[in-house]
């Protein structure tokens, strides 16, 4: 697993913050169907319940934290909307897996699962990626690769995103290993 390399945090006062994120802790979802998402993290992204409190809200992980995902019941219930695209609120959530052979297999696994897929290498970072959308329209994102910034803070230049479209593509047409 690549290291982050900590980066000083200033504002505008030039005072550097005491917050040190060390990794995305968890995401907690409102969901239409409780069930329904249940299984969707179950038995597409391999999730395990690790609890389910007094309120019916269910606790998965994955990855040794008690959990990574949760999922509460919308005060709509079934009738809840997720916002649309353009809305404020979640854009997607990302997790890293550990190759992109490992991305080929997920996405004939979600294909066989009737579920559409997005991927290919989109820009910043030069993360490959297949995505796709949850029960409740939630974005899920699984990627690997992604670019990794030294203590210079000096990112790949634009010129080197080297987008595309497929897993395939991405396979076919590295990105430069530096710059």
């Amino acid at each position: 697993m690549a290291q982050t390399i900590e980066q000083p945090r200033t504002d505008g006062a030039n005072e550097t913050s005491p917050v040190r994120i060390r990794k995305l802790g968890h995401v907690v979802f409102r969901v239409g169907n409780v069930e329904r998402s249940t299984k969707f993290y179950t038995e597409i992204l391999n999730f395990r319940v690790s609890d389910i409190n007094e309120n019916g809200m269910v606790f998965m992980n994955t990855c040794g934290d008690h959990h990574t995902i949760a999922i509460a019941l919308a005060s709509a219930g079934e009738a809840a909307a997720q916002p649309t695209r353009d809305q404020l609120g979640l854009s997607h959530f990302a997790m890293e897996v550990g190759s992109i052979d490992e991305l080929f297999e997920i996405r004939a696994f979600l294909n066989r699962k009737g579920i559409e897929t997005r991927e290919g290498r989109k820009g910043p970072g030069c993360n490959i990626e297949v995505s796709f959308d949850d029960p409740d329209g939630y974005h899920v994102e699984l990627y690997t690769n992604m670019d990794q910034v030294g203590p210079d803070n000096r990112t790949r230049p634009p010129e080197q995103f080297n987008r595309t479209n497929s897993l395939e593509e991405a396979r076919d047409n590295p990105i430069p290993p530096t710059w």
